[in-house]
């Protein structure tokens, strides 16, 4: 309308005096037609915007994090419970064997705090911006660093923990099964570590197709209830052992460069072992939230929980573990275990309950970025099949991957300290740093400095260590053993 009056005024100015009368009349004309098609844009994009909306939300609906959000406080204990004390755990008595004593304890327990402190970080920024959600960890660095090198930092990093977790649950399962079978069936003709892989990987193929995270919620609370079985009967069983008669608790090598480069590697270990922040915010995005009962309460108190199990299933491990073999300790404690034969057998079953479930809680963040990214980026449609064939791609890759380098205590380390470590100990805390900017040299600016400087010692140390055990490994190794 103010076009309008500005149009009236002008010609209202003495200037049909001189013939500007039609002139007027055809620029009243014009602009009411611009009014109306101005209308008509804004109407039409209003529309395309509802549509987007409404397309977002279907596809939300649909994907493997968002599809549901009714879970319970205890469901994100038992997903945290799953995701940390897995495979790392029965690796902590090499590492202690690795580290010493004095070094091994306190490395266990400075990460214990460091960890359980970003995870606290972590759960407060999943809605660090009123009225939003942070439901995935490539979205909160996206909030912090910008959109595209937010994505840039966080995506690389957590599909390379996410996707080498899973290919270490392949090995896992597939060492243990072997075990397993060759307690149960001594006189059994030896079966390759292959044919095991494979044989745990068929079971994959089935439970990849639990549309989200709370659909695997039985899943999970098995392999929870399974690790602590596990890691019960390996520190229960070395402490009824007791110490070897020729027990050595000095260095695995015979070298000191030797000794150093296995202490890097102990510490990537670790690392591994209390390293599981990039599905936290996953886990949470299935919790409810409201203003008046966000859903960090729910989030923070299942964490505790899960906190006080990984407490009290890795301290006895790592202790009882490495008091009872000493140096002589193989990367997974179980398999230096051998009596009872019973009691051994159980174990590395429940070593493969656990990981079954643990290897589907790393998978579902891969599978909703893979989906979320072909039908928002490529253009698929959201279907059955779609899902059915991505994630049986995936699956296959992680098992054809497992079978070629089946190095359980390097790739334990390696990943542990390249990527767990930023994942988990220090970009948390990078991150806190950029949204709230604590006051320098203030008691939160001081942690986070801490944890960042604490982090990027495990990741260059563990790094370098876990890369010539690997080597180290690789020069004996046949593939397809």
């Amino acid at each position: 309308m103010l076009l309008i009056d500005l149009v009236n005024a002008y010609c209202g100015w003495e200037h049909h005096e001189f013939g500007f009368v039609g002139l007027c009349w055809t620029m009243n004309y014009m602009v009411l037609i611009e009014q109306k098609w101005s209308l008509r844009i804004i109407k039409f994009l209003n529309r395309e915007k509802e549509k987007m909306e409404d397309n977002n939300k279907d596809i939300n609906n649909w994907l493997a994090v968002t599809r549901s959000r009714n879970g319970k406080w205890w469901y994100s204990a038992f997903h945290n419970v799953t995701a940390l004390v897995g495979a790392g755990v029965l690796g902590f008595p090499y590492a202690m064997s690795q580290l010493g004593w004095g070094p091994g304890i306190t490395v266990l327990v400075l990460s214990w705090i460091c960890t359980l402190y970003t995870a606290w970080q972590m759960i407060e920024m999943h809605e660090a911006e009123s009225g939003k959600r942070f439901d995935r960890y490539h979205e909160l660095g996206q909030y912090a660093f910008g959109e595209k090198l937010g994505l840039w930092i966080v995506v690389p990093q957590t599909l390379i923990v996410d996707i080498g977790t899973d290919i270490i649950y392949m090995i896992t399962g597939g060492n243990s099964l072997k075990k397993a079978h060759q307690i149960l069936c001594k006189d059994c003709k030896p079966i390759r570590t292959t044919y095991f892989i494979m044989i745990f990987a068929s079971l994959q193929f089935f439970l990849s197709h639990l549309p989200s995270f709370n659909s695997i919620i039985g899943v999970s609370i098995s392999a929870a209830v399974m690790s602590i079985c596990y890691s019960t009967i390996a520190w229960t069983s070395s402490a009824h052992k007791g110490a070897l008669p020729d027990v050595k608790y000095d260095g695995r090598s015979s070298t000191t460069t030797g000794n150093v480069f296995d202490f890097f590697t102990g510490l990537g270990t670790i690392a591994f072992g209390y390293a599981a922040h990039n599905v936290l915010l996953e886990i949470q995005a299935t919790v409810p939230s409201t203003p008046e009962k966000p859903s960090k309460k729910a989030m923070w108190k299942g964490m505790i929980a899960a906190y006080i199990v990984v407490g009290l299933c890795y301290f006895p491990v790592a202790i009882f573990g490495y008091w009872a073999f000493g140096n002589s300790v193989t990367d997974n404690i179980l398999m230096s275990l051998d009596k009872p034969h019973w009691l051994t057998a159980v174990a590395n079953i429940f070593v493969v309950i656990h990981v079954t479930g643990s290897y589907q809680v790393f998978a579902v963040p891969v599978f909703d970025m893979m989906e979320s990214v072909m039908v928002r980026r490529m253009n698929f449609r959201p279907t059955w099949y779609l899902r059915f064939i991505s994630r049986n791609i995936y699956v296959a890759l992680t098992m054809l991957v497992a079978i070629i380098f089946p190095f359980f205590g390097g790739l334990l380390s390696f990943l542990g300290g390249l990527v767990f470590a930023p994942t988990t100990y220090f970009l948390p805390c990078i991150i806190w740093l950029v949204v709230y900017k604590p006051k320098r040299f203030s008691g939160s600016w001081c942690a986070n400095w801490f944890c960042i400087v604490f982090g990027v010692l495990l990741m260059v140390l563990g790094s370098i260590g876990a890369t010539r055990e690997i080597i180290l490994q690789a020069k004996d190794y046949k593939f397809f053993s």
